[in-house]
C-alpha cells in the first residue's frame, strides 16, 4: 500500500527526472555547431524545445509503464538513478498525473515541431519529429513496449545519437542525411546506451519479474560489465575514427582521460552486481563520463 505525503516542487523535478535532461541537450548543441557558420538561434530554441520536452514526456510516460507493468513495485526503494522516480509508489502522485504531464510535454514538442517546420519551410521536420514521438512512446507504452523486449537499448543509441546530432546538424544547415554528422553522432549514443545499460543491471531481477527483458540477461548479472565495457569501447573509438577521418580536430582525443572512470565504472559492475546502493556510483560515473566527453567534444567544435 504506498503511503500519502505532499507533493512539492522537488517532486516535479524527480518525476521528470531533469538530471538526465544533459543526455539530450548537450548532443543537440554539439549537432547544432557542427557547422557554426550556419547557427540560427531561433532555430536552435525551437529544435532544443523540441527534444527536451519530448525527453521528459518520455520519461513520464516510462514510468506510468512501469507502474502499470509492476516493474517499480518490485523495490520500491527510490535510487535516484535507476528503478523509477517512485512517486507513484510513495503514493505522491498517479499514473494518470504521469500520463497527462507525459502527453502535456508531447504537446510542447509538437507545437515546437510545427512552429520549426514553417519556419525552416520543411515537411521533414514534421518527418522526423512524428518519427522521435513514436519511438519514445513505443518504448514504454504497448502494443510495442520496446525496451520490454530487448530493443530499448537500440532505441537509445538511435535517440540519443544519432536523431539528436543529426537532427541539430540539419536544422542549422538543411542538409539530411549526412555522413559526417552521423558518425559524429555515435560517440553520444554509444554513451547514452552505456547509462541506460548500467541503470539496468541494478534492476535486473526486478525487471524480470514483471516480464521486462533488456540487454543485462544476454550475460546475466554477474558478466554485464562485459556489455558495458563493450558500449564505452565504442564510444572512445568511435571518437577515434572521426578524427582519422577528418570530422574532428585531434583535440577530442582528450576525451581518452575519462577512460579510467570507464574502468572504474566497469569494475564496481563486476564486484557488485547485485548490490544497489554500490551500483548508485557507477551510475554517476557513467553520467559524469558522458557529461565530461560531450563537453570537451562540444568545445572542440567551437574551437
Amino acid at each position: 500500500m504506498a503511503r500519502q505525503t505532499k507533493f512539492c516542487v522537488k517532486d516535479l523535478a524527480r518525476a521528470l527526472r531533469l538530471p538526465f535532461a544533459a543526455a539530450t541537450a548537450l548532443p543537440f548543441i554539439f549537432g547544432s555547431l557542427i557547422d557554426k557558420q550556419h547557427f540560427d538561434l531561433i532555430k536552435f530554441i525551437l529544435g532544443i524545445t523540441v527534444a527536451l520536452s519530448m525527453h521528459l514526456s518520455a520519461n513520464l510516460i516510462n514510468d506510468y509503464a512501469d507502474s502499470k507493468s509492476l516493474a517499480d513495485w518490485q523495490d520500491l526503494g527510490f535510487y535516484k538513478f535507476f528503478g523509477g522516480s517512485k512517486l507513484i509508489q510513495e503514493g505522491v502522485l498517479s499514473e494518470v498525473f504521469y500520463l497527462w504531464l507525459g502527453a502535456f510535454f508531447a504537446l510542447i514538442s509538437a507545437v515546437s515541431a510545427v512552429a520549426l517546420a514553417l519556419i525552416s519551410n520543411s515537411l521533414l521536420i514534421i518527418g522526423i519529429f512524428l518519427f522521435i514521438f513514436f519511438l519514445s512512446w513505443s518504448y514504454s507504452l504497448k502494443p510495442l513496449q520496446l525496451s520490454y523486449h530487448r530493443m530499448g537499448e537500440i532505441v537509445v543509441f538511435i535517440l540519443f545519437g544519432p536523431v539528436l546530432v543529426m537532427g541539430g546538424y540539419f536544422i542549422q544547415t538543411g542538409i539530411f542525411p549526412d555522413l559526417k554528422s552521423f558518425i559524429l553522432s555515435l560517440p553520444f549514443g554509444f554513451f547514452t546506451t552505456a547509462i541506460l545499460y548500467g541503470n539496468e543491471i541494478p534492476d535486473f531481477e526486478n525487471d524480470k519479474k514483471s516480464g521486462k527483458l533488456t540487454w543485462v540477461g544476454i550475460l546475466g548479472n554477474d558478466r554485464a560489465y562485459i556489455i558495458y565495457l563493450a558500449l564505452v569501447c565504442f564510444a572512445f573509438l568511435s571518437i577515434l575514427f572521426s578524427v582519422t577521418s577528418g570530422y574532428i580536430s585531434p583535440l577530442a582525443l582528450f576525451t581518452f582521460v575519462l577512460v579510467p572512470v570507464a574502468v572504474r565504472s566497469a569494475g564496481i559492475f563486476k564486484k557488485y552486481p547485485k548490490e544497489k546502493i554500490k551500483l548508485v556510483e557507477s551510475a554517476k560515473l557513467t553520467i559524469a563520463m558522458h557529461v565530461f566527453a560531450s563537453v570537451i567534444l562540444i568545445i572542440v567544435v567551437i574551437l
